[in-house]
């Protein structure tokens, strides 16, 4: 990656905390804003108990939709840190590995075959999880092999697998929905844009933001190694870094990231990409608030995309995917032109 001088850490910590109260401020709005608005004040009386029927039936169908495209921007801003750092490549994103190919192919073969929601999520977790052995397999010689490969050289390994295997499957992908029948293919088509129109149940996002915390908890074991890998695997080494087992580690973390996302939400491009890499411009590489920063600035990044999708063509809904694309895009062509 390009050199950057690196803001302090008080300045870092800062950010952070501007994050989170970002989030805080942004969740309360998610549930008011909506092809029907909902006042603050009848929005607090129905989180109370004590709204109209209306009003609560919204915050019934809205709160666990906004918690899971605050999960799922999270699960892939911080997957989208950890590949960037662990490839060395600022325009790294989660879907580089072919985790979401994987799970893409298992959720739609699912659906073509008649199977219900909650099974096409079953199969899209199954996918990536697949995807994820199928990955550890193929690059072993750079993932497990203390000295087999360094450096650069096993970096390269592992991105041009995960290229290869996201190639394969898109061509799988392409079979399935030329042989999918009519009536199915606007829900294969909204899922692989990203949608969270699905996410109506409240334990099941729930559950998504707890292995979001999960998922940062373990990432921020690996905070310091990954920085001193920043630097190159060489000098990691002679700090007590045992490369290639933190190598493997934050692939897995990674790649459950970026598979329970997609399970989620289908493919939601672009906030893996985006989040980190802006984030690191304002606070630096210090991956120990990197890492944390990422996840809420993705989180915040889904959030506000999903709300815009939801309200902005009422009662029209876009494919959440659709607008992170609209601003991804953008943003990517800016920091090429940046260099």
């Amino acid at each position: 990656m390009a050199a950057m001088r690196p803001p302090s850490l008080a300045r870092a910590r800062r950010a952070l905390l501007l994050l989170a109260l970002a989030a805080v401020v942004a969740l309360p709005a998610a549930l008011a804003i909506g092809s029907v608005a909902v006042p603050l004040r009848d929005l607090v009386a129905a989180i109370v108990g004590d709204g109209t029927p209306v009003t609560e039936s919204l915050l019934a169908l809205r709160l666990p939709r906004a918690l899971a495209a605050f999960a799922v921007g999270g699960l892939l801003g911080l997957s989208g840190a950890i590949l960037q750092a662990l490839l060395r490549n600022p325009l790294a994103d989660p879907y580089v590995l072919g985790i979401s190919g994987g799970a893409a192919v298992a959720a739609l073969g699912a659906l073509a075959l008649g199977a219900s929601l909650a099974l096409m999520q079953a199969a899209a977790a199954l996918g990536a999880l697949a995807t994820i052995a199928l990955l550890f397999v193929l690059a072993h010689r750079a993932l497990f092999l203390r000295d087999a490969l360094q450096g650069d050289e096993a970096t390269t390994r592992v991105l041009l697998t995960g290229v290869m295997i996201a190639a394969f499957c898109s061509a799988l992908l392409s079979v399935i929905l030329t042989l999918a029948p009519d009536a199915q293919l606007r829900t294969m088509v909204f899922w692989l844009l990203g949608d969270l129109g699905g996410a109506t149940h409240l334990p099941q996002s729930a559950a998504a933001l707890a292995l979001l915390a999960v998922c940062l908890l373990l990432a921020q074991r690996q905070a310091r190694a990954l920085t001193l890998m920043l630097r190159g695997d060489a000098q990691a080494v002679t700090q007590g870094v045992d490369v290639p087992r933190r190598r493997r580690v934050l692939v897995l973390i990674a790649a459950l990231a970026t598979g329970t996302a997609v399970m989620l939400a289908g493919a939601v491009g672009f906030v893996g990409f985006v989040a980190p890499h802006l984030l690191r411009l304002a606070i630096g590489n210090d991956q120990r608030v990197l890492l944390p920063a990422a996840a809420l600035g993705g989180g915040l990044l889904v959030l506000a995309a999903d709300t815009i999708a939801r309200s902005a063509f009422a009662p029209v809904q876009l494919p959440v995917g659709v607008v992170t694309a609209l601003i991804g895009v953008p943003v990517f062509l800016w920091l090429l032109r940046r260099g």
